[in-house]
């Protein structure tokens, strides 16, 4: 597997982007604002995130996915460490991402990965999408922040 920066002139992998976050205007906005990593395997997109510098010395990563076909087996943590190392490289202080309440796989991952829950903003996902999000039989409300310093 390698992974690299999305060309200019390669369309982003909106199958993968979407099963991170399902709204495609929120989706669309930070890829205009922010930098896309693939992962590839045989010049197949599997796995995709974007880091989005949000304060000076601060990136936040935006979107982690994996291909279902791929999960289970160490790429979501291959692409959470590979962010940290290039924030780290492009000289930020601070790294963050957020997840759900009801991400629980995620949770763990981030954290084991070195990230400290922050804060959570209350009721994210209710005033953010239109549709109700479910995970693991458990409504998707609040927003769970975690960061790291580099």
């Amino acid at each position: 597997m390698i992974i690299r920066e999305l060309n200019n002139h390669e369309k982003p992998p909106m199958d993968l982007l979407l099963l991170a976050d399902p709204s495609i205007k929120i989706v669309e906005g930070y890829l205009a604002r922010g930098n896309c990593y693939i992962a590839e395997v045989d010049h197949k997109m599997i796995g995709v995130y974007v880091l989005l510098s949000t304060r000076p010395e601060t990136v936040e990563i935006v979107n982690v996915a994996v291909a279902e076909e791929y999960q289970g087996k160490g790429l979501g943590k291959q692409l959470v460490l590979d962010a940290i190392q290039k924030a780290r490289a492009s000289g930020y202080k601070t790294i963050e991402i957020g997840t759900g309440n009801s991400s629980i796989p995620q949770l763990a991952l981030y954290q084991k990965c070195g990230f400290r829950i922050t804060g959570i903003d209350h009721d994210f996902f209710v005033k953010h999408y239109s549709d109700e999000i479910y995970e693991n039989g458990i409504q998707c409300r609040d927003m769970i922040r975690l960061s790291q310093n580099l």
